[in-house]
């Protein structure tokens, strides 16, 4: 009886560790190391810019639709600047300080986040592609580039005020891209950003969306 009883209570905590979804160690590494400075709980809590401006970093409740996991296990534990100034500063440099993460601690906070998703954003719509109008798009038409960094031909190039670009193809999922120029009031009701689904049409965002899912 006492044999049963070991091997029905491993058997129970084996189901519990191997559960799909369960990230119970990531959920508890987050609380305590940067719940401070993000948010999870979705959806937008932003209502005013005071409400922005008393953020100290960028709202984490879809982050499970943004990013690709392996990216981010790896950023995780060696973060490289994403944004070139200083979140919700125009003048203030990037110091590039972000806490690392032991390579347990990352893959389970990734864990955790992966699970944060948002239902706006809809799987295998987006396939990385150029295309001439998509480019003349990010780059004259709106443009982009004005605020974003990217890469071109090697060269980084473009403004500074918003999120780098830059290797945007390895740390975004192309389908939130796409979700977030379509409909950008969900994700940033607060933001300086202009809400492009008033200048483009759908098949014009999801060219952009391509285009920066190209970006190395």
């Amino acid at each position: 009886m006492r044999l049963l009883a070991v091997t029905v209570s491993v058997g129970a905590a084996l189901l519990v560790m191997t559960a799909p979804g369960y990230a119970a160690g990531g959920d508890a590494i987050f609380k305590k190391n940067c719940a401070s400075c993000h948010y999870t709980d979705g959806p937008a809590k932003e209502k005013t810019i005071a409400d922005q401006l008393a953020k100290k970093g960028p709202e984490l409740w879809y982050a499970g639709s943004k990013f690709k996991k392996d990216w981010l296990v790896a950023w995780l534990q060696n973060p490289k600047q994403i944004r070139p100034l200083k979140y919700n500063s125009l003048s203030d440099v990037n110091k590039g300080d972000h806490p690392k993460q032991s390579a347990g601690d990352a893959a389970a906070t990734a864990d955790f986040l992966m699970g944060l998703t948002s239902a706006e954003v809809k799987a295998g719509v987006i396939t990385a592609k150029v295309t001439p109008q998509a480019k003349a798009i990010f780059g004259k038409k709106m443009p982009c580039g004005g605020c974003h960094e990217y890469s071109e031909k090697g060269e980084v190039r473009g403004g500074k005020s918003g999120p780098s670009l830059a290797g945007a193809g390895k740390r975004l999922n192309p389908d939130w891209v796409n979700a977030y120029l379509a409909n950008i009031k969900v994700f940033k009701p607060v933001r300086d950003m202009p809400d492009f689904a008033s200048a483009l049409n759908p098949k014009d965002i999801e060219g952009v969306a391509a285009y920066i899912a190209t970006f190395e």
